[in-house]
């Protein structure tokens, strides 16, 4: 079970977020659960600003990478009730507010890929983009979506 792994590991899903806007955090359809991107809230705020590379260093930015994980997660568990239905993590697509001349997105995207390898093994293995931008909403330094199958 899922919630074993989390344990295991000594993760807690947040509370999942209601979103600010006129979106659903999750749209389910034939098999397919669609994450809208997810902030690195702690306790239902953003926590740290700036763009990685200049305000935000790297090892910073692949922690809040992981926060926007498990802000995802949770919000995919309240949307099917349980993360033992997912069946595989089909892609992820995160967005880093990158200073100039940085170019080390896939490092910082490569600590919420890793973290799904560790929740959910083989079956969190996933397509993925990493893109830099120059803003981010709340000034992030890092925004996640992903796409999940389920039974």
């Amino acid at each position: 079970m899922i919630a074993d792994r989390l344990a295991e590991l000594g993760l807690t899903l947040p509370q999942a977020a209601d979103p600010s806007f006129n979106y659903l955090p999750v749209t389910l359809h034939n098999g397919v659960a669609y994450v809208s991107g997810q902030m690195p809230k702690v306790e239902g705020e953003v926590r740290v600003f700036g763009k990685v590379g200049g305000e935000v260093d790297l090892e910073t930015a692949r922690g809040e990478a992981r926060i926007c994980i498990l802000q995802g997660l949770a919000c995919l568990e309240a949307a099917l009730g349980s993360l033992d239905r997912v069946t595989r993590i089909l892609k992820v697509n995160g967005y880093v507010a990158s200073a100039r001349d940085f170019n080390a997105q896939p490092k910082v995207l490569d600590a919420a890929s890793d973290l799904l390898v560790e929740i959910f093994g083989e079956t969190g293995r996933h397509a993925r983009a990493a893109v830099g931008v120059a803003e981010l909403p709340r000034n992030a330094a890092v925004e996640i979506e992903m796409i999940v199958a389920f039974e």
